[in-house]
């Protein structure tokens, strides 16, 4: 009896100090002889007092590895939450007659890691319950940052046993405006020059000397031919003299070309946070294949103004972008020809990074500056080394070519508005009537719409409007 008293004694010093040491005071459950005895819910390395209204001989538990019980006194029960799960305790009377059977639920201690997610997530709106064996969290947070850092605590007290409710709050929506800027700017000149000397010399019949300019003269038919000139030539000067038997004749010929290009794209899309979008204004080019049986097919590939890109808001108007944006044009100066079938080259500037910036920030990411330079001086051997008689048998050439590029993006947090605040393109243009067409010669008409697309229709195009680079 003494053993069993401090049996008893120990139990409930156990009992008392395991509150105390998660910091809440033990629940009570207390049984009543005859009548439903409810749930037991306890919380997993916590303990749970059970009292029995008349004395029980035998206590027994389904599954000690879900709780673990002791006696306090022949009334009183210690219970002891071990691993998430559901399990029975029976009690038995000394007549061997049922007094009751307990529904032991263990749940993951969720006091303590609402405590936590207070202190490491301090004004968030979350909820959090037990479902079975696990924790559901729901409500709202301001940031995907914190979802994940509230899913991040909850899998330390309930490893892959979460089931996540909560939703993100605030504006989720990006807009990311791309800007394709791009300058090219070349200048080519070449000047050459051709002496000839046609004429009897000796007994070797007639004789031409022709200079770096070409094979301009005809030596069997004379001087007095026409004078064939390179392509591209822009100017051309040719001078013949004769001196007796001798004929002399000078070709000039002078080229300078000067060419800018200039692309600029712009273009926009509006996508879900976390979810990809994608844009292409352009076309596609087909391209001929080889088949698996010998023949040809035909692949299309796209061109033009393309974007693929992948928003996240992380923290109020913070924005991860996932971007691939890319400038393709049909090139027409390189070609490729087989089986009778010419395709073209491509032009294409592309660039894929990921960054990230605030609603309305910029960043330049991606740019290139290029300058090609080249100069080339062709000459008849030692007599294009005469000084000024020289230049006669020389030919020199000068290019230069130099590109400026330079991708920005812009993105913004969007919502969406009502489709009367928005203007299309085909506003501002109006299907003219016959009288204004044919009377008057209008390719539009005159009558300005109402609202919105009013106020665009009115805009014309003159004066200085676009973007000037210089």
């Amino acid at each position: 009896m003494r053993m069993r008293t401090l049996l008893g004694a120990t139990a409930l010093g156990l009992a008392l100090l395991q509150p105390a040491q998660f910091g809440a005071q033990a629940q009570t459950l207390r049984v009543m002889s005859g009548a439903p005895s409810s749930a037991l819910q306890v919380p997993m390395n916590r303990a749970v007092v059970v009292e029995s209204d008349i004395a029980f001989a035998e206590l027994s538990i389904a599954n000690p590895g879900i709780a673990d019980i002791s006696t306090l006194s022949d009334k009183s029960i210690y219970v002891l939450g071990k691993a998430p799960g559901r399990t029975t305790m029976t009690l038995l009377g000394a007549d061997g007659r049922l007094i009751s059977n307990v529904e032991v639920h263990v749940t993951p201690d969720i006091a303590e890691f609402k405590e936590r997610l207070r202190q490491i997530l301090p004004g968030e709106q979350i909820e959090v319950r037990t479902a079975n064996d696990g924790i559901v969290m729901s409500g709202t947070v301001s940031s995907l940052t914190k979802l994940d850092s509230a899913l991040d605590l909850a899998n330390r007290y309930a490893p892959e046993r979460v089931s996540n409710l909560m939703s993100v709050g605030g504006t989720q929506q990006v807009m990311l405006k791309v800007r394709f800027a791009e300058m090219q700017r070349s200048v080519s000149k070449s000047l050459s020059a051709s002496l000839a000397i046609n004429g009897t010399l000796g007994s070797s019949g007639r004789r031409s000397i022709a200079g770096e300019g070409g094979t301009w003269l005809d030596a069997d038919n004379g001087i007095g031919n026409p004078v064939e000139v390179k392509d591209g030539t822009e100017g051309a000067i040719a001078l013949g003299i004769g001196a007796g038997s001798l004929q002399f004749a000078v070709l000039l010929e002078a080229l300078e070309s000067k060419g800018m290009i200039r692309t600029l794209a712009e273009p926009n899309l509006t996508a879900l946070s976390g979810q990809e979008a994608k844009f292409l204004a352009g076309g596609e080019y087909p391209i001929p294949v080889a088949t698996g049986d010998g023949q040809i097919g035909i692949e299309y590939k796209p061109f033009g103004v393309e974007m693929n890109f992948t928003p996240v808001v992380v923290d109020g108007d913070m924005i991860n972008l996932t971007i691939n944006a890319a400038v393709s044009s049909i090139d027409n100066s390189v070609t490729l020809q087989t089986n009778g079938i010419t395709v073209n080259a491509f032009k294409r500037r592309e660039t894929s990074t990921t960054v990230e910036m605030r609603d309305g920030e910029s960043f330049a990411i991606a740019g290139l500056l290029q300058d090609d330079f080249r100069n080339l001086n062709g000459q008849v051997p030692w007599l294009g080394d005469i000084p000024v008689l020289g230049a006669l048998f020389r030919s020199s050439e000068y290019q230069r070519s130099q590109s400026e590029l330079v991708i920005i993006v812009t993105p913004h947090l969007v919502t969406p508005t009502r489709g009367e605040a928005l203007a299309l393109p085909t506003d501002r243009v109006k299907v003219p009537t016959e009288r204004e067409f044919f009377l008057f010669g209008n390719v539009t008409g005159g009558k300005a719409q109402k609202g919105a697309a009013g106020e665009v229709a009115r805009q014309d195009f003159s004066g200085s409007y676009g973007y000037v680079m210089e």
